[in-house]
């Protein structure tokens, strides 16, 4: 337990200084984010703004994790696969961001090499996950055996590699508005604290099947780490932002937190956890579908769907602060349905 607030803490600190740090850098060196034209217009003021603030997540949620491992823990397989990811996703991000400043457009990797980082990313972690460590291969809701349905190893990768690209995107469609990727982050995190924290007490109905002691604990320091480097992210990233995280960030955010859902066999319940990344990830399907479809109708005024209701007249920081009211309410719900299962299966619930 305690290594988690040392975690948490110590992410916190270094994120709030680094960003600080990172600010005046990248000021002095005029490396700013360039703003995309298809956007509304209150968004133009707001090139220039320094970006790649993801550095500082990304790397205070891995010293973190490390310092904390070195001062009281041990760190598992199958922990040590997940920060990897979660490096690794930020690296590819961080290329995306670097050509963007670098050439002054907001164009960075094409589309094929940015799905091949991210595939390359998804596929790694799945193939180590299921060949270097004990991992439950079923499509699982709020436990291995939730559903029972046993996808095979193959089956799992694949599951993995879908649902990892899947909430990359999604976290980085988010990340369109001042602090609304990082805040709407900090609480779904918060629910895998709890999530592999009840799994390490509760090891006879959490089965991890990890061949490591303390996984649960180790998968919970993670997610703590997370919150904590979103939250020192977040004090200069809030509306007015004085620096946007950039893919750097985005990515690391959505591949950290389906890292985690898959390894605590928590999979199925992500979506309900991370509902707004869905929501906005839905918004550009939808609104894509329904172009091509019917003769260039729209749906929506603008996607990702916070885009929407700026153009519907409200201001920035209103969509901001109900978007993370529902993200608030969503990882709630999630975090609640948890723990009726934990009450259903324990016979305290009938």
């Amino acid at each position: 337990m305690i290594r988690i607030f040392v975690a948490a803490g110590l992410a916190l600190v270094l994120s709030g200084l680094g960003t600080r740090l990172l600010i005046g850098w990248l000021t002095s060196h005029r490396v700013g984010q360039p703003i995309h034209e298809d956007v509304p217009e209150g968004h133009t003021t707001k090139a220039g703004t320094p970006t790649m603030g993801g550095i500082a997540i990304v790397f205070a949620a891995v010293a973190s994790y490390v310092l904390s491992t070195l001062y009281r823990g041990i760190a598992t397989q199958r922990g040590l696969i997940v920060v990897g990811a979660i490096a690794a996703a930020g690296f590819v991000g961080f290329l995306d961001d670097f050509i963007k400043v670098r050439n002054e457009r907001n164009l960075g990797l094409n589309k094929r090499a940015k799905m091949i980082g991210l595939l390359t990313v998804a596929i790694g972690f799945a193939v180590l996950i299921v060949t270097q460590t004990q991992q439950h291969t079923t499509l699982s809701f709020t436990r291995h055996d939730s559903i029972g349905w046993e996808l095979g190893k193959v089956g799992w990768v694949i599951w993995a590699v879908f649902l990892i690209a899947g909430f990359s995107n999604g976290a980085n469609l988010t990340d369109g508005l001042d602090g609304l990727a990082a805040g709407a982050g900090i609480f779904a995190f918060s629910a895998f604290v709890i999530v592999g924290f009840w799994a390490f007490k509760h090891p006879g109905l959490y089965d991890l099947r990890a061949g490591e002691q303390g996984v649960g604990l180790d998968l919970a320091v993670i997610a703590a780490a997370m919150v904590g480097a979103l939250a020192g992210f977040l004090w200069y990233n809030a509306a007015p932002a004085r620096i946007f995280m950039g893919d750097t960030g985005s990515l690391a955010i959505g591949t950290g937190l389906a890292c985690l859902a898959l390894t605590t066999n928590t999979a199925l319940l992500l979506p309900i956890i991370g509902a707004l990344f869905v929501a906005e990830t839905m918004s550009v399907i939808l609104q894509v579908a329904s172009f091509r479809l019917f003769g260039g109708r729209r749906i929506f005024r603008m996607a990702p769907i916070h885009h929407h209701f700026e153009l519907c007249g409200w201001p920035e920081t209103r969509v901001i602060v109900r978007f993370w009211m529902m993200s608030a309410m969503c990882t709630a719900a999630g975090v609640g349905i948890f723990y009726r299962d934990f009450l259903v299966i324990t016979g305290t619930l009938a």
